[in-house]
């Protein structure tokens, strides 16, 4: 017997919903929801963004954002100014400390103290962009590390609907979501709505995995840098691509990657050396749960040493992958949790929010340097005051490095 067109969008209805429980995820009751965008407006606007002249918006402009970039403007990293985040928290218990002053600070860069011109306690909403490793490998690395209880792709689903739905507070907070296989893809620009947040996890639950390439490389550049990529898939646009700022084209807010991938990458255009300039000089920490971990714990033993002839991964890539995810977390002062059991997701995610709304912001003025190359920056933190430096108390986490422009008519 056919079913009316109805029927049928009601019963795919119940199926979504079932999923939605299944895995847990609920927003909580009594958030609002804004009402879609007229035909003349844009259906999801970055942080920061004013609709047109003589139109109402829904929500008043966060102060801390005006004179944000357009979205098709292009980006450029290089700045007279170095922004460093850092998060403090003891050596012996993991505490994080809060109600620093800039006084308590030193930033070296190598090894010459900055005078430091910018500081913010950990006071600002923050913008995070979250980009999902969503291909044909980690569908297996999912379904045969589960044993084959749960579908592939929760692995690296339930993480992410689980960090969207319990730690994103909207109206303050913004987040978009890119997921990648063999090209990044942007699933929503950023957005404060619940109700675009879930149809991002209903997106991602109704959908497989369409290629088996992990191009890890070239998603990381895409989100911080942004560029001519695929249209947002829930614009319903007309056209197949479209600009994409970055994270790096939002300022006066609190900024950072959640990353979800295994670590692997297959096909980038870019290499790993290219990758980790870029995420060095975005000055953006990215905190990485790592997948994949229990399929390799599993079936390590059984693994060649190299890639196979049929594109398996080997245990080489795997060992480099880990280290790749490892030196892209401390270089950017983030962190690396590698998550083999479900259970251990609740504690990860919840240290990822502490650190993400724990950073202070500071920033100096390197003067005239052009010279191209890398510079080695240090965070030192006197946390009583006594004029003595505690780093040997407390761990400070920020960024390592920061590039330095080239000379003036240099390549």
């Amino acid at each position: 017997m056919k079913l009316s067109k109805f029927a049928r969008a009601f019963f795919a209805s119940i199926v979504v919903s079932c999923l939605l429980a299944g895995l847990g995820l609920s927003f909580a009751a009594g958030q609002s929801r804004r009402l879609p965008p007229t035909s003349n407006q844009k259906k999801n606007k970055r942080p920061g963004e004013g609709g047109q002249q003589g139109e109402k918006t829904e929500e008043p402009l966060p102060p801390d954002l005006t004179g944000k970039p357009q979205e098709a403007e292009k980006i450029t990293v290089t700045t007279q100014i170095v922004n460093v985040d850092a998060v403090v928290y003891n050596k012996k218990n993991g505490q994080i400390v809060t109600g620093l002053k800039k006084e308590n600070f030193a930033i070296f860069a190598d090894g010459v103290q900055q005078t430091i011109t910018n500081f913010a306690t950990p006071e600002a909403p923050i913008t995070v962009a979250m980009v999902v490793e969503y291909s044909k490998w980690s569908e297996l690395f999912g379904y045969y590390g589960s044993g084959g209880y749960d579908p592939g792709t929760y692995e690296v689903i339930r993480p992410t609907a689980m960090f969207l739905t319990q730690f994103v507070k909207p109206p303050d907070d913004y987040v978009s979501v890119v997921a990648f296989d063999m090209r990044p893809t942007p699933l929503t620009d950023f957005t404060n709505d619940p109700g675009r947040i879930n149809q991002v996890i209903n997106l991602l639950l109704r959908n497989a995995p369409a290629f088996r390439e992990t191009n890890l490389f070239d998603a990381l550049k895409f989100t911080l840098l942004g560029g001519r990529g695929d249209a947002v898939v829930l614009d319903d646009s007309k056209s197949a691509t479209a600009d994409y700022s970055g994270l790096v084209s939002v300022q006066g807010r609190r900024r950072a990657i959640i990353l979800v991938a295994s670590g692997i990458d297959t096909f980038s255009k870019i290499n790993y050396g290219d990758a980790r300039k870029v995420t060095q000089n975005a000055g953006i920490p990215i905190y990485i749960i790592g997948t994949g971990n229990l399929f390799f714990k599993k079936y390590e033993d059984r693994l060649d040493a190299t890639d196979s002839l049929t594109g398996m991964p080997g245990r080489m890539t795997w060992l480099q992958a880990q280290n790749t995810l490892k030196t892209f977390a401390k270089e950017t002062g983030g962190a690396y949790f590698p998550v083999t059991f479900e259970g251990e997701l609740p504690k990860v995610l919840g240290s990822i929010n502490a650190l993400l709304r724990n950073q202070y912001s500071l920033a100096f003025n390197p003067g005239d340097v052009h010279d191209g190359k890398q510079h080695k920056l240090q965070v030192s933190v006197d946390v009583n005051g006594d004029g003595v430096y505690d780093d040997k108390e407390y761990v400070i986490q920020a960024r390592q490095f920061y590039n330095a422009p080239k000379p003036d008519g240099a390549k």
